[in-house]
């Protein structure tokens, strides 16, 4: 039989330690498909409160589908101060979804949600500087689809009539698609950014829906306040823990750090890596 080669073996054993997944409860076989849990969150007489907390309700009891519980890896290599670093990072593959693998619907939050989420499964919120490198390594980049602004925009039927074109678009890529393939251009990101903290209102701050061009429609914006959800945004989860040079670290660590923050954040330190939720 034919041996493998040592640094092939190494190689693989590596990965594999390093492989990284969700925290989440098992999702049980009678949840809510995506379609009947749009269904049940489509009246408008709903409050944003109350679709929000059968949002967290679903997600805390694992129903997602089980593409997005495996974390894709990030490479990022930079050097600071003539020296070389390699940064290990991972995220879900694609945008927050309730529902089973066929059966899904993007699930856009406000960020106090989206935070929430964040802390159950003990990761965080991507920064501008993550989204591009997340927009960079994608193995499918999505052509952004925006539908002309109007009042129903932050509505379940909007979400769903989005989420519909984003899924004809991955099933024209036919066999070049697989479920779990690191996906982007589809969504904007909630981000984490140091434009949270110090504004007269409580805000969200927004960023990416890349062009096929590399360049992002939306600039860094924070403009909204905590309580606006459209359509068109995603929540995107990146495990806290990364490897930095092969030593596990904190990515709330290297944010913090007068140096390091730089492979993470371009807009210097972030102190406070996270939406108040209270």
């Amino acid at each position: 039989m034919k041996r493998l080669p040592l640094l092939f073996i190494v190689l693989i054993i590596g990965l594999g330690a390093f492989a990284q997944e969700l925290k989440l409860k098992k999702r049980k076989a009678d949840a809510l498909t995506g379609s009947q849990f749009s269904k049940l969150i489509v009246d408008t007489n709903i409050s944003l409160s109350a679709r929000e907390e059968m949002i967290w309700q679903e997600v805390k009891n694992g129903n997602i589908p089980s593409f997005l519980r495996k974390l894709s890896p990030i490479e990022i290599n930079k050097v600071i101060d003539i020296k070389n670093y390699q940064l290990i990072i991972y995220t879900t593959s694609d945008y927050l979804s309730i529902g089973t693998d066929t059966d899904y619907i993007y699930m856009p939050t406000t960020p106090m949600l989206a935070q929430r989420i964040a802390n159950l499964t003990h990761t965080l919120l991507p920064t501008k500087s993550m989204v591009d490198e997340i927009y960079r390594q994608a193995i499918i980049k999505l052509e952004p689809q925006p539908i002309p602004p109007t009042k129903a925009m932050t509505t379940v039927p909007v979400f769903r009539m989005h989420h519909e074109i984003v899924q004809k678009q991955l099933q024209a890529l036919g066999s070049n698609y697989k479920q779990g393939s690191l996906t982007a251009g589809n969504k904007k990101d909630i981000i984490i950014s140091n434009k949270i903290y110090r504004q007269a209102t409580p805000r969200v701050v927004i960023y990416g829906w890349h062009k096929l061009d590399g360049k992002a429609i939306q600039p860094v914006y924070n403009k909204h306040t905590n309580t606006w959800a459209d359509y068109s945004h995603g929540v995107r989860l990146i495990s806290n823990i990364g490897y930095l040079n092969g030593k596990k670290i904190k990515l709330t660590d290297l944010l913090k750090d007068p140096i390091l923050h730089e492979l993470l954040s371009d807009e210097g330190m972030i102190m406070e890596a996270k939406y108040p939720i209270d």
